[in-house]
């Protein structure tokens, strides 16, 4: 199912980039990030509903989507401080943050960043781990080729397999194809700078224990990328965190499970 959103949408420039933001909505602030290789309209259902009841704000990060793609590597600390600046030029003082994976790493070094600004956090099939030498290999060996290849088709065909569930592999190809269309609108430059830049992350076991919010925990059951037994540790790394598992879900729930993600969200802002 696809979802028509008609929020405002504001362009502003920040260290170097044109971010691209859209806005829905009125009432707190509720920041919605994206994963990788990915774009703000993965999340086009929740923003559907949300912005009932709260100012929803999605940023393509830079690199991605609508936003330009200057030179890189893209690091969570740039991005955060992105993000900062976005809320800033909206004059949002603090707001509530939910990254998907990618998103997450953004939304973690946010919230180390600018802990005051962050009321709740929700990590939705993300991670506290930095990568490992093989996947930083993998992420490093892939923005080669796709500036090597000038072309986005090697991230499609590396990621998409990956991200849904085997059961939605073989139930939802519309919901595939749409992934594969989202994957498209990035270009290789922009894609291969986030890859090195979330390759040099560091973890976020550090700082979780001091993050007083509330913290959601979204599981995917069959997702390949952050396994069901990694992210059932991660509420106790924080104060005040529980895990919401999505039964029928990989790694994009959002679009998997769109209705399910969207009450577990609902229900953590209220």
């Amino acid at each position: 199912m696809l979802y028509s959103i008609t929020g405002v949408v504001t362009s502003f420039y920040v260290d170097g980039a044109e971010l691209d933001v859209v806005a829905d909505g009125s009432g707190d602030a509720i920041v919605l990030i994206h994963g990788f290789p990915l774009t703000r309209e993965i999340w086009n259902a929740q923003a559907s509903q949300l912005a009932q009841t709260h100012r929803v704000i999605r940023p393509d990060l830079r690199g991605m989507g609508r936003s330009s793609a200057p030179n890189g590597p893209y690091l969570m600390e740039t991005l955060a401080g992105d993000l900062a600046a976005m809320l800033d030029a909206l004059s949002i003082d603090r707001a509530a943050i939910v990254g998907h994976s990618l998103g997450g790493f953004v939304a973690l070094a946010f919230a180390r960043m600018y802990t005051e600004r962050v009321t709740r956090l929700a990590l939705v099939c993300s991670r506290l781990a930095a990568d490992s030498p093989e996947m930083a290999g993998f992420r490093n060996d892939l923005a080669d080729r796709l500036e090597r290849e000038n072309s986005i088709e090697p991230a499609v065909e590396s990621y998409i397999p990956r991200l849904f569930s085997d059961a939605s592999l073989q139930s939802d190809p519309d919901g595939v194809e749409r992934a594969r269309a989202i994957v498209r609108t990035n270009s290789p430059r922009g894609a291969a700078a986030m890859l090195r830049g979330m390759a040099q992350r560091a973890d976020s076991y550090d700082i979780a224990a001091d993050l007083a919010m509330p913290v959601l925990i979204v599981a995917g059951a069959g997702d390949k990328v952050v396994p069901l037994t990694e992210a059932q540790e991660m509420p106790a790394a924080f104060p005040a965190a529980r895990l919401a598992v999505m039964e029928s879900s990989g790694h994009l729930p959002m679009l998997e499970e769109p209705a399910a993600l969207t009450a577990e969200l609902a229900a953590f802002l209220s």
